[in-house]
Formats: structure tokens, sequence, C-alpha cells
């Protein structure tokens, strides 16, 4: 099987060896401060006795399971720690495919480009599904494309890269239907902490049986280099994810865990306000300064991304690096993420030079 290298490198290796300043807008890393109670739990690890040094758990520290489990309102036994969310929801859709019920996998439309890669390396077959226009669930559409072939959906909400945080009732229509194809469904919440609309429910509250939640904190806590992710399956199809688990990764990395676990026991809900509301500011101003660009675009409702689309300059990677190299601002290829938005460019607000982003790219454009 062929691998072709994700678009993100490319881009970020383009913008990198550009001449100039470039504003980087291409990945999810957040520039803010982790909380404090994450080096905490570093320096007292860094202190412990040798046998803390060596392999914990498989599926993840016990306290840190029992504090995820506590957290989400399910059992211990159905959380796996994982090596980042990516390999959650690569346990997650392994499972689906795994089982022979099929191996048709439903993503909606514009995609995080990771899970028809995914799909693809586990020999299933993509169907992409045209979220609606807002970026929200097109639940017709979406259960329409569920047949007997379909082994597997996945949702991502908060969503990367529309922002749309989708309706509870909608997740409830899909997972519904997909149950009456033995379809599972993976949710990927890696940005719940970002909901800006308070409309966000996980799809752990509708309790069904054919539902993979997954998520982490690389996102939430500002540390995408701990790889610290989470995957709760339903009873029945935890072993087998275990099983994968283990002979892939063997188990996770044990201090990232442990300051994890500190992090969640002692950090309050003020550094996820704050971070929201830092995120809330950033989407006003590049907003605004696409108003000034003539561009129409999509304004988030959760994670931190903003889709812009700019009459007579397609989304292509070509443009892309036209951007970096004469206005110093560096996205994402609209089709990096499918078919339903291949006019567009996609934007990380993750970084504190937003407003002076907005500005260089609306200067460009009034300029050409």
């Amino acid at each position: 099987m062929n691998y072709e290298t994700p678009q993100f490198f490319h881009v970020m290796q383009y913008a990198a060896a550009a001449d100039g300043d470039v504003i980087d807008m291409v990945s999810g890393n957040p520039d803010w401060e982790p909380p404090e109670a994450i080096r905490d739990g570093l320096s007292a690890y860094a202190t412990a006795d040798a046998d803390e040094f060596q392999y914990p758990p498989s599926d993840g520290l016990t306290p840190l399971r029992e504090e995820i489990a506590q957290r989400r309102n399910v059992d211990p036994d159905r959380v796996i720690v994982t090596n980042g969310t990516g390999e959650a929801n690569y346990l997650g859709m392994a499972r689906a495919l795994d089982r022979e019920a099929g191996d048709e996998a439903v993503l909606i439309d514009p995609v995080y480009p990771y899970y028809p890669g995914k799909v693809s390396m586990l020999d299933g077959e993509t169907r992409l599904v045209d979220a609606a226009r807002d970026g929200s669930l097109d639940v017709e559409a979406t259960c329409e494309a569920i047949t007997d072939d379909t082994a597997l959906v996945v949702l991502n909400t908060p969503n990367n890269p529309t922002g749309a945080v989708y309706d509870i009732e909608s997740v409830r229509a899909v997972v519904e239907t997909a149950a009456d194809h033995d379809a599972l469904v993976v949710v990927d919440e890696v940005y719940d902490h970002f909901d800006f609309s308070g409309h966000f429910e996980s799809a752990l509250t509708l309790d069904a049986d054919n539902v993979i939640v997954t998520s982490g904190v690389s996102k939430s806590m500002a540390i995408t280099g701990f790889r610290v992710g989470y995957a709760i399956f339903p009873p029945h199809l935890v072993e087998a994810a275990k099983t994968r688990h283990m002979l892939v990764n063997v188990t996770g990395s044990r201090p990232a865990q442990q300051a994890v676990y500190t992090a969640y026991r002692e950090t309050g809900p003020d550094y996820y306000r704050e971070a929201r509301e830092r995120l809330t500011e950033r989407v006003e101003a590049f907003t605004a300064a696409l108003d000034e660009a003539g561009a129409e675009y999509t304004t988030p409702d959760g994670a931190f991304y903003v889709l812009a689309r700019f009459d007579g300059f397609p989304g292509t990677m070509q443009n892309v690096k036209t951007l970096v190299d004469e206005a110093g601002v560096a996205g994402m290829p609209g089709s990096t993420f499918g078919n339903a938005r291949e006019e567009w460019l996609r934007f990380a607000l993750v970084t504190p030079r937003v407003t002076e982003a907005a500005e260089r790219l609306a200067d460009y454009f009034e300029a050409r």
C-alpha cells in the first residue's frame, strides 16, 4: 500500500523555507500556556522511585482512567488511554472495519484528512457526504448514505475544519440509522472544551451500544506533544481494542499520563473559559478583517478554525504557496479536506498574530 505524506507537513515545510516572515496558521498547536499543574506533575514525577519509570498498564494509568471515566460518566473498564486522539480514532475505526460487517466508511465532507487516510490504511472504502452549507450535519443525506455495506460512520463535533457543533438530535438520528445497518459510529470530541455556542452535548449521553467516543487533552490543555488521548468503547467492543492497542503501542508514556492526571485534578474551569474567551476575540478580529477583504467565511461555533473563500482565488495548494510568498500567511488548501470546500482556505487561529495575519490577507486581496 502506498502512503501519501499529509499535506499539512508539505505546507509547513514550504512556509519554513520561505523568505521573510510568515505567520503560521496551518497546524492546530495551541500557543497559550498549559495548566500550571502539568509542569507540577512532571516535576513530581522526576523524583519518583525507579519502578515508576517502568511500563504503566497498557490501557493507561488506573487513576487517570478512573478520572476520565468519572468526568464522562462511564465505567473505567470502557476507557483506553491512547497515544493522542489520533490513535483513539484509529482504534475505533479499526474495530468497526474488522468485524466483517461491510467495508465502507461514511465521512462528512469537508473532512479532517486523517480520517480517510486511516480508512484507506485499514482497507476500507470512503464515502463522503456533504455537510450542510453552515457545516452542520445534513441528517437526511447522511442517513441515506448508510447502507448494509457501511461498517463505520465518523463524526467530529465541534468540527475541524468548519467549526460546527452538531445538534445532539442530529447525532442521535445518525447513530440510530447506523445501528439499523450494524454500523459503528466513532464520534471525535477532541474540541469539546472549545464550544462557543453552549449547545455541545457528548454522544455518550445517547447511551448507544454502537457509539465509540474519542477525545484527548492535546488541544484543551495545550500539550499536543504529550500525546495523551482516550477512547471510550461499548463494553462488548473494548477488549479487542485493548489488544490492538497493546500490539501497536505496548503502552503509552507514563510521565505524560501522570502529568495529565495531576492537571485534571488541579485545574479549574477558569482555565478552559479563558481559552474560549481568547479564541472568541480572535475569531472576531480575524473575521472583521476578512470582511474588509470581501471574503466569504465561516464563523465557528466551536474548535478554532475559520474557512474563507476569496473570489477568483480557489483554495489550491499553489494558491496557498502564493499567500506564503506574497502575503506572509500560511493556511491550508480547502482541497485537503475533501471535495465540498475546494474553493476555500482553512486558517487555524492558534497564534497571537491573528489580527496581523488577517490584515495581511486584506492588504493582499485589496491590491490584486
